[in-house]
């Protein structure tokens, strides 16, 4: 069976070339399937990749318990000053603490492409901030001078948003901003915010001397659990505290969802016409060699060859698809920078197209299963097609 298998398979490649128009269609629908497929989700993968660097394990961040967002969350001085005195914190040479009290509020601003307005993140943070935040670089410019109402901008907000240039004057709120400098963090979720100092912004916002989380960096990858126990034990307090890759990892799960639902629904419907290509394709090979394998079969070739024959033509003509709409898909849109709302802060978040290995394999195992739901009714019908009346057709 085996050889017969090969036989007849081989038989059906080699003459792929004569029915070239069909076959260009059924690679072409599957192409342009995995295409769209490959685009939509690599948004995802993109938001998810920039959380993923957003996720420092050695930060703990503190906010008011019930908060699931900075947005939500509210933190008075006093209660700042009680959480920075908490054990697990790590300390500078000095002995203060190392942690990073922030304001977190959202301005409006055009978008570079289309002009229209956006939710732009605006950070207020202390000197210490950049200690905790230690990957943070300032890549142009300079850094800002506390107690000035100056700002610097993250790389891809500077990227994604109009006129973030080093010198140039920004009204929000009630002031009037100077744009001093523009800063990288490791392609992180802060690359899309401005910051600026936390005691102008206050007054700014009208906000007293309130902040809105804590973020501490830890003394050690096992102090986590101490420094959590002290807080939510502390009655002065009521704070949660969570790991910083835990609270990014939690922050895009609404948007991921909407992407990867809507990139599934999409695939379908468009899935559904190229199966419908692929069994057009593959009936037209078999009307075309109906003689052929009339033939084949009165020369003692069995059902099961003739069927995995047409199968495995199908699968290559899918795999083909697959490959080149995947090819396609990661020339067009991997790295290619954007911005979009995260519906859980309400601000817009820069990120990148990310094309994944992993997004192309599951993309090529989906063109597969077009290609086999393309050929199952078609290789039904040549096997069992009456020998005597496909050796009278023409």
């Amino acid at each position: 069976m085996l050889s017969q298998i090969i036989a007849v398979t081989s038989v059906n490649i080699r003459s792929i070339p004569a029915r070239l128009g069909s076959s260009t269609v059924a690679v072409v629908g599957i192409a342009g399937v995995v295409l769209v497929f490959v685009a939509v989700l690599s948004i995802a993968e993109g938001v998810n990749a920039t959380m993923k660097a957003s996720g420092d394990p050695n930060l703990a961040l503190i906010m008011r318990a019930g908060s699931d967002t900075e947005m939500t969350s509210g933190l008075a001085g006093d209660a700042v000053r009680v959480i920075q005195d908490a054990p697990g914190i790590a300390r500078d040479g000095s002995g203060a603490a190392l942690t990073s009290p922030e304001l977190f509020v959202v301005v409006d601003h055009p978008l570079r492409r289309s002009g229209s307005p956006a939710n732009v993140p605006l950070r207020g943070v202390t000197p210490e901030a950049f200690k905790v935040h230690d990957r943070l670089k300032i890549a142009e410019g300079r850094n800002i001078e506390f107690g000035k109402k100056e700002v610097i901008a993250g790389r891809a907000a500077a990227r994604q948003f109009v006129g973030l240039n080093v010198g140039t004057e920004l009204k929000w709120g009630e002031n009037t901003w100077t744009l001093v400098g523009i800063f990288e963090d490791g392609g992180s979720v802060s690359e899309s915010e401005l910051w600026c100092d936390v005691k102008v912004l206050q007054p700014a916002y009208r906000r007293g001397n309130s902040y809105q989380s804590v973020y501490a960096r830890l003394a050690s990858p096992d102090s986590f659990q101490q420094l959590k126990d002290a807080l939510t034990s502390n009655p002065q307090l009521t704070v949660s505290a969570m790991r910083a890759p835990e609270y990014y990892g939690s922050q895009t799960q609404t948007l991921q969802l909407i992407i990867r639902t809507i990139g599934m629904i999409i695939g379908v419907l468009m899935g559904v016409g190229a199966v419908f290509g692929a069994v057009i394709t593959m009936y037209t090979a078999v009307a075309s060699r109906t003689r052929e394998i009339a033939t084949l079969r009165a020369l003692g070739f069995g059902s099961i060859p003739v069927v995995l024959s047409v199968l495995v033509e199908a699968v290559l003509l899918s795999v083909v698809g697959g490959i080149f709409g995947g090819l396609v898909a990661w020339a067009a849109f991997d790295g290619y920078e954007t911005a979009t709302m995260n519906f859980q802060s309400f601000s817009q978040i820069a990120f990148q197209f990310a094309v994944t290995p992993a997004l192309l394999g599951q993309a090529l195992f989906y063109s597969i299963i077009m290609g086999l739901l393309g050929g199952v009714f078609p290789a039904w019908r040549a096997a069992r097609l009456p020998i005597v009346t496909a050796l009278r057709e023409l």
